[in-house]
């Protein structure tokens, strides 16, 4: 049996891509299978404990209706993740991080570094923007979540999306990442099975998974 080697960043999956892209339902799919955690940036959100320092500090900008900052978002997101390697959620010694929805910006990505070591991005492209658009509507009426269905707040946040969290890509392919990550572009209009078929194919050929896929924990 291998030894399990100390860990000193979380090995790190990015699924990334555009609102309805459906990098959710791959992390969610891949996060089911042992050896993978996912995190998705809602669930920092939705499990934020207010009595505490750091959600006072989120209280105090979403009470002014005001972003959360990227440094507090990570503070948040870190906190986070740290409870779940405390609580053996996450054993980051023999698993990996499967994030989508964070880093969201490049900001987020500079602070994150000390944390992660990202081993591949995954990108789900979709051009078709009338497509994204559909699915998002259709997502929110689903979750019964109206005010999302909205033209005008799906046009936004595609507008968010090219302008803040796109340029996460050119991050992690030049200057001082350049020839260290590899993206892999995938087109999101394929079914959920063959654009999750694409990504754990690739999983497999990473030099990262072959040296911890012989452990028996």
């Amino acid at each position: 049996m291998s030894e399990i080697k100390p860990f000193q960043k979380f090995r790190t999956i990015l699924i990334f891509g555009a609102p309805g892209s459906g990098k959710g339902t791959q992390g969610k799919v891949l996060g089911n299978i042992p050896r993978f955690h996912h995190m998705a940036c809602g669930d920092v959100f939705r499990s934020l404990d207010t009595r505490t320092e750091l959600g006072q500090e989120f209280v105090e900008f979403s009470s002014r209706g005001q972003l959360v900052p990227d440094e507090t978002t990570v503070k948040l997101w870190r906190a986070n993740i740290h409870d779940r390697v405390k609580t053996h959620q996450f054993k980051p010694d023999i698993d990996f991080l499967v994030l989508d929805g964070i880093p969201r910006n490049v900001e987020q990505a500079k602070f994150m570094e000390g944390d992660i070591e990202v081993v591949h991005v995954f990108h789900l492209s979709c051009p078709d923007r009338a497509e994204l658009a559909r699915r998002l509507r259709k997502r929110a009426l689903k979750e019964n979540r109206f005010d999302d269905a909205n033209d005008e707040v799906i046009q936004r946040r595609m507008r968010t999306y090219e302008e803040e969290s796109k340029p996460i890509l050119e991050y992690y392919t030049q200057g001082k990442y350049a020839g260290k990550y590899t993206v892999t572009d995938i087109n999101a209009d394929h079914p959920p099975v063959k654009v999750f078929h694409t990504i754990l194919s690739c999983i497999l050929e990473l030099d990262a998974w072959k040296a911890v896929e012989d452990l028996r924990v």
